[in-house]
């Protein structure tokens, strides 16, 4: 040992070339080590990485839902996929993404907080916050949005009053063409104001109109290829348009927000709680006086609390709301069969939630549209909590998790025909609705959609009172087969652009049409 060191301090050829049999000794053996470690400790298989860029060639940046799917073919599972450098273990098919979320709903329970969403966010809100942060903001949020009806006769009698104004919308066009996006977008937008800030606002208002039609478009943007791009790379941010535009929506409507909020505290009653925000000032105020400097109840958790209800409360809904019109214009026989349900169990009067239980088909096409639609279909990224090992692979704590939910909808072990728009997925030989343990548009586990409840209550509301009321139909010399189900891109998957006419089933119109 004492000849090594004395040769390496002489500046000779033969002391470099033993310093580097040195080095390359203990590469060999760091290599031989890892082998031995990976045998207990074996990663995923994947696609090989190239360097920096990893998969992201491979990848369809628009839709790489569609190119996971087909990876999962051939590398099962439970694989390895690299966007840009950062490591992605994805989840694929019912057995897998339901072990992980519900068997190991502790270990695969974090949250990948991806760079656009923390930029939004910062660690803050419901959503996108782990730790103690998501724990307080979730368990309240829970408490306060039951406490002020969700799923249950509160917010029931608030969709139904909102099924009224959509209903005079829809009647405005006299079935001529119209794209139903928005009407939808600021009905549902409408039910989440109720119990958030305690009332609803009007169609007309240019502001509401204004932080909805903002809220989308974000929704929007953050699927797109650039932002994709961006997630890999952050530092590239400031040169992108779509970056800017999201950051310039978000901080106008993070502006309305708190004016909302300011109204909202000046008129505050401690004795008579109106709304969700309304409760978590009163929380706030009450650590205030009790010096509770650690306290979560501060300003910035509720801004993107609201923020992340405001957005989840509205675009997923209304999004599968325009699927569902959609696939009635294209199956008239399917819709048809919804209309003499509804006509032989409601009649005339307004639906209620009661109604779910006799109404099995319309129930299924819902469900069926949910399905298909899956307009989710990567959920939203989780991280591991914790080292796991997973259906024999090591996955490491803090690992990005994609539960890949659309391989879970449209898992052919699972549905008898898992691509195409078929009720009878939900309903036995008798007629009689069947719940499916594969139907998991909401996820499952710790990270399950917390609205589930009151989407499932709108869905079925809105729905019942249009197809009640409104015969949809393609435009004038657009048949059905010409109707595109091909999503748009975006981060969560709506129709492309479309407009349908809904006709009135009391006119003429509507008659005449069933008798030719």
């Amino acid at each position: 040992m004492v000849l090594v060191e004395e040769l390496l301090l002489q500046p000779t050829s033969t002391s470099m070339l033993l310093g580097l049999l040195i080095i390359l000794l203990l590469i060999v053996y760091r290599l031989s080590s890892d082998d031995k470690s990976n045998e207990e400790n074996k990663d995923p298989p994947g696609p090989k990485p190239l360097p920096i860029l990893g998969n992201m060639l491979q990848l369809n940046l628009k839709r790489p839902y569609l190119t996971l799917c087909e990876m999962s073919k051939k590398y099962g599972s439970v694989f390895t996929v690299y966007f840009g450098p950062k490591k992605v273990i994805v989840l694929a098919g019912f057995q897998t993404v339901k072990q992980a979320l519900v068997n190991y709903a502790e270990e695969f329970g974090n949250r990948d907080i991806t760079p656009i969403f923390s930029d939004f966010n910062k660690g803050h809100g419901i959503l996108f916050s782990n730790g103690e942060t998501w724990k307080e903001m979730r368990r309240f949020s829970l408490t306060t949005l039951r406490d002020f009806g969700m799923g249950k006769r509160g917010s029931e009698e608030k969709i139904i009053e909102e099924t009224h104004y959509l209903r005079k919308v829809f009647e405005e066009f006299q079935g001529k063409p119209f794209d139903t996006s928005q009407p939808l977008n600021y009905a549902t937008s409408n039910v989440i104001s109720a119990i958030v800030y305690g009332s609803r606002f009007q169609y007309s208002d240019p502001q509401f109109k204004e932080m909805v039609n903002r809220t989308n478009e974000n929704i929007k943007l953050t699927g797109s290829p650039s932002i994709q791009i961006y997630n890999m790379f952050p530092w590239i941010g400031r040169w992108l348009k779509n970056w800017r535009l999201i950051m310039e929506n978000y901080k106008t409507n993070v502006k309305q927000i708190k004016k909302l909020l300011d109204n909202l505290e000046e008129t505050l009653n401690v004795e008579d709680s109106r709304c969700f925000v309304d409760s978590f000032l009163m929380r706030q105020k009450n650590a205030e006086k009790a010096g509770d400097k650690d306290s979560l109840f501060h300003e910035q958790n509720l801004i993107k609390s609201v923020s992340n209800l405001f957005a989840a409360g509205t675009e997923t809904t209304s999004t599968t709301l325009r699927w569902c019109l959609l696939l009635m214009a294209k199956y008239p026989q399917v819709q048809e069969r919804v209309h003499k349900e509804i006509d032989s169990v409601i009649g005339a009067r307004q639906p209620v939630l009661e109604d779910r239980k006799y109404l099995p088909y319309t129930d299924a096409v819902i469900h069926e549209t949910q399905r298909l639609a899956n307009i989710v279909p990567m959920s939203l990224p989780h991280a591991t909590s914790c080292d796991v090992t997973f259906q024999g692979f090591f996955i490491k704590k803090g690992t990005c998790v994609f539960p890949l939910l659309t391989s879970v909808l449209c898992d052919e072990s699972q549905w008898e025909s898992p691509h195409t728009f078929n009720p009878a997925h939900f309903l036995d030989e008798q007629g009689r609705f069947v719940k499916r343990d594969a139907f998991m548009p909401f996820s499952a586990g710790r990270r399950l959609c917390l609205g589930e409840s009151l989407a499932k209550m709108e869905l079925f509301l809105f729905f019942t009172s249009l197809l009640q009321h409104f015969h949809f139909t393609p435009p004038p010399g657009v048949s059905e087969e010409q109707l595109d189900l091909t999503p748009a891109v975006g981060f969560t998957l709506s129709p492309s652009p479309h407009k349908l006419c809904a006709i009135s089933r009391t006119s003429n119109i509507y008659f005449q049409d069933i008798i030719d």
